[in-house]
């Protein structure tokens, strides 16, 4: 174990603690962007068909995860060689295993009754029925009488804990494989060091790697699976994020070269999914929808980490407070934003401003109850590990140490 600990990354906390808000802003989106349900979003408003938020959803679904698996790879990281392969366990199983098996249960039967409220007044319940199955979209309050209605059916918003309780427990095998090899693992290390200060040359390596694997799962992009069965395409993509967090940690001292071009790599991305969006893609064969999309997030990797490294490796109570919320914030959020549009479908108002209701509606509650009946209570602690006040002047600027424990390390 390292005998130096890393102070608090404030920026890698509130990057983590942005891409999983964005869930409530992509999940809102879905909703609105017209066409007919699926398997991947059980629910449209009929009477919206927004390219406005269809471009923000795929824009968001090409960054947001692969930029929060890197984080929480780094930090997974800094459990295993600061703490100890046995405490990174001890704080995954806390802070995974137990939340994952608790709220997928607890929030199963919200979800589904949300989705069919919802559904019900938008007349898709038939059409769900055929594409879904009347097992999980048309309960009611009284099926649930029955105990096999209460067994979730997905892991639905949560596959992303279900994921990275596996990364975890490969990554602490890979990470005891390598403490009996520390040639290898030092030399892995500084080949990375070397790439990770190349603007260009990282660019193309890790670009031309996410090809590979799109190329193996024979895909443009992954579709991210909520089966309790592990999808072998979802693993590999988002591990490939994971362990590049994983083995940066190891590099750490020089996080500082994301800045350098951050702005540039982020318009460029911008600009290059953007124009891939509103361009004729039946055109493009699945290769070069790949390439795209890799060169697209890995610009967005090095952009946005930077430009959080710029602007937000300072402390700040209010982002400490926004990143101690939004574990809970996002675990609420789903039942939500299905049942909010369902109460304001009738209303004549532009999709945006529809959206933008689900979105703020959504926030004021998961906040609230954040506030008020999470953060000083046993669900803050079980969750983030310790409760907090609710005082933000009481939330003071401390480094990692032995007796306080970060929530970015709690929390992933």
């Amino acid at each position: 174990m390292s005998g130096q600990k890393t102070e608090r990354l404030h920026s890698l906390d509130s990057l983590r603690a942005i891409m999983m808000m964005l869930g409530i802003v992509l999940h809102a989106a879905i909703t609105y962007i017209g066409g007919e349900p699926s398997f991947g979003w059980p629910m449209r408003d009929p009477s919206a068909d927004s390219e406005f938020l269809l471009w923000l959803l795929v824009i968001i679904h090409n960054f947001r995860m692969p930029i929060f698996m890197v984080v929480a790879g780094f930090f997974a990281a800094l459990l295993f060689y600061e703490r100890s392969p046995k405490k990174m366990l001890i704080n995954r199983v806390n802070r995974l295993v137990f939340p994952f098996v608790v709220f997928v249960l607890l929030l199963w039967p919200l979800v589904t009754m949300a989705f069919s409220y919802s559904n019900d007044i938008f007349g898709f319940s038939e059409e769900i029925e055929s594409v879904i199955g009347s097992g999980y979209m048309n309960l009611t309050i009284y099926s649930f009488s029955e105990l096999k209605n209460l067994i979730p059916g997905s892991t639905m918003h949560l596959w992303f804990i279900y994921y990275l309780i596996m990364f975890s427990l490969v990554s602490f095998g890979i990470g005891m494989l390598f403490k009996k090899m520390p040639t290898i693992e030092s030399k892995i290390k500084k080949t990375f060091e070397t790439i990770i200060q190349a603007p260009i040359k990282k660019l193309i390596l890790f670009t031309f790697l996410n090809f590979v694997i799109l190329l193996i799962m024979n895909d443009s992009w992954v579709s991210t699976s909520t089966s309790f069965t592990p999808d072998s395409g979802t693993f590999l993509f988002y591990i490939y994020f994971y362990f590049f967090g994983w083995i940066l940690f190891k590099s750490k001292h020089y996080l500082s070269s994301f800045m350098d071009y951050d702005w540039l790599y982020s318009i460029l991305a911008v600009l290059v999914f953007t124009t891939y969006h509103f361009a004729d893609t039946s055109l493009f064969s699945t290769e070069l929808s790949a390439l795209i999309k890799s060169l697209s997030v890995w610009l967005f990797v090095f952009g946005f980490t930077g430009l959080f490294l710029r602007f937000f490796s300072h402390h700040s109570a209010r982002m400490r407070y926004v990143s101690d919320s939004a574990y809970w914030v996002y675990l609420l959020h789903l039942p939500l934003v299905a049942f909010v549009p369902g109460l304001i479908s009738d209303w004549n108002i532009p999709d945006v401003l529809k959206f933008s209701i689900v979105v703020a509606a959504t926030g004021i509650v998961c906040f609230v109850t954040y506030h008020y009946f999470v953060r000083t209570s046993f669900i803050g602690r079980f969750l983030n590990g310790k409760k907090y006040s609710r005082k933000l002047s009481d939330i003071k600027h401390a480094p990692i140490t032995k007796q306080s424990q970060s929530p970015i390390l709690e929390q992933q």
